[in-house]
């Protein structure tokens, strides 16, 4: 069993990005693996301004990435780029913090003009920072995501079929589930 680390990089408690995270995790415990959730926005402000690597939320976040055999990085879109929060977080990281894993970049936004922001500009850092495979990420528009009254999500069918197929090469990427883990 893998143990996958996924990151949500939305400031937002109300995130399109973490709730649909937290939706792919869900098929991924289904596949066996162990999914530990990451909210940036959970971090307090002032280690990740104040760039305290020192402080206990810097400390277990970087413990959570060195644990990890696989890492999921989910960002809204803001002006063509990931967000700053996230910014903030990896540059707190070791340079070589992805180093052997794979990594599964993902990104929602209100228009398709921010398609790019993934190849342009999320996937430069994660291979900077020694990822082993960094795996076709996806795109998600915030209209293919909807939030019901009671707290979980609905994915757009398309989207839905998109996302199934990257996280399953994500999955296949981290490499193979023992049987009995799989099994239980």
């Amino acid at each position: 069993m893998a143990t996958v680390l996924s990151v949500s990089g939305s400031p937002s408690a109300t995130s399109r990005t973490s709730l649909l995270l937290r939706h792919l995790d869900e098929r991924l415990t289904a596949q066996g693996h162990r999914v530990v959730p990451l909210d940036v926005r959970a971090v307090p402000a002032e280690a990740l301004l104040g760039a305290d690597f020192t402080h206990p939320a810097i400390v277990e976040a970087t413990e959570l990435f060195a644990a990890a055999d696989g890492v999921i990085v989910g960002t809204p879109v803001y002006k063509a780029a990931y967000s700053g929060v996230l910014k903030a977080l990896l540059d707190l990281l070791p340079q070589y913090a992805l180093t052997g894993k794979a990594v599964l970049p993902l990104a929602t936004g209100g228009s398709v003009a921010h398609v790019l922001a993934i190849d342009y500009a999320l996937r430069p850092v994660l291979t900077a920072m020694g990822a082993r495979h960094v795996v076709q990420g996806w795109f998600t528009l915030d209209k293919d995501i909807t939030r019901r009254p009671d707290g979980s999500l609905t994915v757009a069918p398309a989207a839905a079929e998109a996302l199934a197929h990257v996280v399953d090469q994500f999955s296949a990427a981290l490499g193979p589930v023992p049987l009995l883990a799989a099994a239980s």
